[in-house]
């Protein structure tokens, strides 16, 4: 037992190296010890030994410990290691022995949407909800999976499970825009703050990786449109409207004196500061920060923020009064086909679509006026382009 304690101890500290040779060495002495099987698999899987790791937690359920934690452990050991099948029988064993088990409950979900087997994944996200409402992860997973369930011909379970979604969590903020758009019903008039919040400090860490993966192109192609039009003589005070990890600011530098950065987000205000770039960051919403900065810029960039917005007139009309006299709006929206013959649209995935028509008559409807208006695209998504337009308006001199 000493062994097991002094290997406990550095466990505890972080030191899975020097506690598995002796959990190895107490085991060896004593192989019948249950607790000790567990916290070596523990170690075990630390340092990556994965299949080391499940041979010890069916060690210690064989010598007694047979409860949920042990089945949990090794559900999620054999999941990383790839072993499906044997991965869900161990989760459905653990909660046939602790149902109240929310995180086995979502890894469990998360085995399945590996799997492809999304509506299987959709509920049991959703007994991970029942038993914590609020948590973040679980409402994210479960958007996510009803999004591919829908994508992938199952609109209607898609539907039905975004429904209860919705019934279930009335107040939360994903539930009620995704879940909105996959269920076919009205959405808000635009994604509640929360929603692009929760989303985007979720988001935050890997959002530069995925959108290069993505062939992201809005900053460049907003970056294009301006070096047509204005002279970077680094004297004008430039606002990055929702400006997430600063991809824009290198673009944005060489116009500025003064380089002002924007955001929900304070996930991603911490990605843009660690660039360096900006001379100040908030966390705000924007038409409130628009509305509280009248005739304060020269130059906005917006680059797929007004994509969070289906009605754009008060955003239109808050960055005109935020810019002074002949000073410019830079912008990008997810352009929908003619043919929907709406003015805008949210899709599954949360981010509205617009009418060129809308867009155009919502510009000139806020006092600006159009100065471009191009179609390209934006990124792939599945390997297919998202249009959108690129626009330049500009707040007349007079």
């Amino acid at each position: 037992m000493k062994l097991s304690r002094q290997a406990d101890a550095l466990a505890a500290a972080g030191d899975a190296a020097g506690a598995e040779p002796l959990y190895a060495q107490a085991l060896a002495a004593d192989p019948t010890l249950a607790g000790t099987h567990n916290n070596h698999g523990n170690a075990l899987r630390a340092l990556g030994r994965l299949d080391e790791a499940a041979a010890a937690y069916r060690a210690a359920v064989f010598h007694g410990l047979h409860e949920g934690m042990t089945h949990y452990n090794l559900g999620s050991v054999l999941r990383q290691a790839e072993r499906q099948d044997e991965a869900e029988a161990a989760f459905r064993q653990a909660l046939a022995l602790r149902p109240d088990h929310a995180e086995a409950w979502n890894n469990c979900g998360n085995l399945l949407r590996d799997l492809g087997r999304f509506g299987g994944a959709a509920v049991d996200y959703r007994r991970a909800l029942a038993l914590r409402p609020d948590w973040a992860d679980a409402h994210d997973n479960l958007g996510a999976v009803l999004y591919l369930l829908h994508e992938q011909g199952g609109e209607e379970d898609a539907a039905a499970l975004a429904r209860l979604w919705r019934r279930d969590h009335p107040d939360n903020p994903l539930a009620r825009h995704i879940g909105a758009a996959i269920a076919g019903e009205e959405a808000d008039p635009r994604a509640p703050d929360d929603y692009v919040r929760q989303t985007f400090d979720l988001f935050a860490d890997e959002f530069d990786r995925k959108l290069a993966e993505l062939d992201y192109r809005a900053p460049a192609l907003l970056a294009g449109l301006l070096s047509d039009d204005v002279v970077p003589a680094g004297d004008l005070d430039v606002l990055d409207a929702g400006c997430g990890t600063g991809l824009c600011a290198e673009a944005l530098r060489p116009y500025a004196r003064r380089l002002v950065g924007v955001d929900l987000s304070d996930g991603m205000l911490n990605r843009a500061r660690a660039r360096g770039l900006y001379d100040g960051l908030h966390a705000a919403e924007l038409v409130g920060f628009l509305a509280a900065h009248r005739l304060a810029f020269d130059l906005i960039m917006a680059a797929d923020v007004f994509c969070y917005f289906g009605i754009l007139d008060d955003a239109l009309a808050a960055a005109r009064a935020a810019l002074r006299p002949g000073g410019r709006l830079a912008f990008t929206v997810e352009v929908l086909d003619p043919a929907d013959g709406r003015p805008h649209r949210v899709a599954t995935h949360g981010r509205y679509a617009h009418a060129e028509a809308y867009v155009r008559t919502t510009v000139a409807n806020a006092g600006l006026v159009l100065r471009r208006c191009d179609h390209d695209r934006l990124r792939f998504e599945s390997g297919e382009p998202v249009m959108g337009l690129v626009v330049l308006a500009e707040r007349p001199a007079v």
